[in-house]
């Protein structure tokens, strides 16, 4: 007699999986990219500032950009003037102050220099506050690279490159870079969003009113006030927000390895857009920078 028992039926193997990407990598990784096209946006922008630059002065093209942008944010921003007390002005002030001083001697200093020596040069400043910051004697040795590769990055093969008045005009930026670090954390704090960094724009178009006026005139050319609004969104408009999407989403060492490329990205939009050729001690030089950056930048971890 035949078994008619029906014999279980076995489940079938699981289909193999296929490895998704991790979410926090895949947001991390956007983070970086983010990151990349700011640190592009500043140093191409700066670059492509040249020709107006030459046409209608460093001064005057300066001002009206940080008029667009702290017009176009104030917009976007709508900050709450009247509920303000005198902390806030005193601290929206002083940033405006460094925000004007550290621009208008940066993309002055930029006539005079090479771009890449210039933000390497700028990029003192936040290193000498990351150094500050460490309080260790070891710490030292960051800054002291850095300067190491300034001085390869101030020569070529005919000697030393730029007007001293362009090397001193890109250490005041670097200053006001610095101050810029340390008042932008306190005015964080004080104002919510958006609306410190909209005040400060707004205080530092104010700032370099005259220096604009006194360069330009009254009489202000249609194609600079076309041109300029174009470069406020290179810089600082476009940057800005990228920055403020990526650090939603990394750590605020990872973002300050990250920015320390940027005297690289510098050299390289130099070398593109305004044919600013490096040779082998200058490119060791702007390693050197980089280097003390990452560094710096570690040693806070």
């Amino acid at each position: 007699m035949q078994d008619t028992t029906l014999a279980p039926k076995l489940n079938p193997a699981p289909a193999p999986v296929k490895n998704s990407p991790n979410p926090a990598s895949r947001t991390a990784a956007g983070a970086v990219l983010l990151c990349v096209l700011s640190m592009s946006s500043v140093q191409f922008g700066a670059a492509l500032s040249a020709p107006t630059m030459d046409a209608y002065g460093s001064l005057s093209t300066t001002w009206l950009r940080l008029c667009w942008a702290a017009v176009v944010l104030a917009v976007l921003v709508r900050p709450r003037l009247s509920t303000y007390s005198r902390s806030h002005w005193l601290a929206a002030g002083a940033l405006g102050a460094a925000m004007a001083g550290m621009t208008l001697c940066f993309f002055t200093a930029l006539q005079r220099i090479p771009l890449g020596l210039a933000v390497a040069i700028d990029f003192l400043g936040p290193l000498a506050v990351a150094t500050f910051a460490t309080r260790r004697a070891r710490a030292l040795l960051w800054p002291a690279l850095a300067i190491a590769g300034v001085v390869l990055l101030s020569r070529d093969r005919a000697g030393w490159i730029g007007e001293p008045l362009g090397v001193l005009l890109a250490c005041c930026a670097a200053l006001g870079w610095g101050s810029y670090i340390v008042l932008m954390k306190k005015t964080g704090t004080l104002f919510a969003g958006l609306e410190g960094l909209s005040v400060s724009l707004l205080a530092a178009a104010l700032v370099a009113t005259p220096f604009g006026l006194a360069q330009s005139g009254p009489h202000i050319a249609a194609g600079q006030i076309a041109a300029t609004a174009g470069l406020a969104l290179l810089v600082p408009l476009l940057p800005y927000a990228l920055e403020m999407v990526a650090l939603r989403h990394m750590p605020a060492a990872s973002f300050g390895i990250l920015m320390s490329v940027e005297p690289a990205i510098g050299a390289l939009a130099g070398f593109i857009v305004l044919h600013q050729p490096m040779n082998g001690l200058q490119i060791a030089g702007t390693l050197l920078v980089v280097t003390a950056s990452v560094g710096a930048v570690m040693a806070k971890r």
